[in-house]
């Protein structure tokens, strides 16, 4: 197949074209490389800021337009998944939709669906949007729903997903958000993560002199809206309890090698408070042997239908929960090491790229004989 990946969120796509090429398929990644994170792609679609990168990036979006036609399969990362104004995405969609065989919707992050039935259907017991059956409302989350809720946004979305030959969702949560919508065309597969890459690094030791080594990456933009602010109290607590069992390592909107190698280093990972799941940055801790701390409810694992591991240490989004999971954590070095092994072992089993590319292959398949 000929296959066009359009748009990127933490490296999903060009991973995901990693597997997929593996597998012989012929792909193309077009993407701004996630903006500082510049991850890899076949056409770089980075836009500046002000006019003049505005009107650079129009001719470079018209030189690129022809290379975006006669694929087999094209997959949008988002239902904004160019440097553009919603209506202009839409009109791109009708685009795409118009000079290839078909177009897959990915469920990978923020939009409409995720905030509206977050916000109102409140299928999950917390997330970005709510606690129970109450709404959040730090500033991150009230911007977010009054920019998807009622916008062009709101339109756009809704006009692909219906339009659409198929949703693909990443996590548990965006498929429960899509699925009551689009029952028929919705589907499931986890993150890729090349393992062969990543866990050239992977270990499985005991913490050293029984000192845990704890990371946490502070975005001081989102430190509310993703909870690292209790994430952190607690961990600070526990490293003020325990400071011959513990340090803590903290980054605070660091160039991105540099987080890396700091995460690389740890050997545990406090990530994302208010997730049912772990995301591409914890899958990718985990395949190096490095313990999350974060989403890892039941729902994670029935979904992939994972029965025997738990390598995830989960948590609920109160300072206590945390607090009492790393506490127990530190002082049972030897449950570390035991995580770590099937934090790996996870991966290789679910995550794997070349895994999840025949799952998308499967997809894709389907996808195209239902067209013929």
């Amino acid at each position: 197949m000929r296959i066009l990946l359009l748009g990127e969120y933490s490296n999903v796509h060009n991973t995901l074209a990693e597997g997929l090429r593996e597998l012989g398929h012929t792909v193309t990644v077009a993407s701004n490389g996630d903006f500082w994170k510049d991850y890899p792609r076949d056409i770089s679609l980075t836009r500046n800021p002000g006019t003049a990168g505005t009107v650079a990036f129009a001719c470079k979006l018209l030189a690129a337009l022809p290379h975006f036609r006669g694929y087999d399969v094209v997959q949008i990362i988002n239902p904004l998944f160019l440097e553009l104004k919603a209506a202009h995405n839409l009109r791109i969609y009708h685009y795409l939709r118009k000079h290839n065989r078909s177009v897959i919707l990915g469920a990978f992050g923020m939009d409409y669906y995720w905030v509206n039935v977050c916000c109102k259907d409140k299928p999950l017991r917390y997330s970005d949007f709510n606690i129970g059956k109450e709404l959040r409302n730090d500033d991150d989350a009230i911007r977010e729903r009054s920019d998807w809720l009622g916008t062009d946004k709101e339109r756009a979305n809704k006009a692909i997903a219906t339009d659409c030959n198929a949703i693909v969702a990443g996590l548990y949560e965006y498929w429960a958000c899509y699925h009551p919508a689009f029952p028929e065309k919705t589907s499931f597969i986890p993150f890729p993560i090349n393992i062969g890459k990543s866990n050239k690094t992977a270990t499985t030791s005991t913490p050293p002199h029984d000192k845990a080594r704890v990371f946490i990456g502070i975005n001081k933009t989102r430190n509310t809206y993703k909870g690292t602010d209790i994430m952190l109290e607690a961990a600070e607590a526990v490293a003020r309890k325990y400071p011959d069992r513990m340090d803590l390592v903290v980054a605070r909107s660091v160039p991105f090698t540099q987080y890396t190698e700091m995460m690389d280093s740890s050997d545990i990972l406090l990530d994302q408070l208010y997730s049912y799941t772990p995301a591409m940055n914890a899958l990718l801790a985990m395949s190096k042997g490095i313990v999350v701390v974060g989403g890892g409810e039941p729902e994670n694992y029935e979904i992939i239908g994972e029965n025997e591991l738990r390598p995830i240490v989960n948590v609920l989004p109160t300072f206590k929960s945390v607090y009492s999971e790393l506490e127990t954590l530190v002082l049972n070095p030897e449950r570390i090491a035991t995580l770590k092994q099937q934090s790996i072992d996870y991966i290789a089993r679910h995550h794997a790229h070349t895994k999840v590319a025949k799952q998308y292959e499967t997809l894709y398949k389907s996808v195209l004989e239902r067209k013929n």
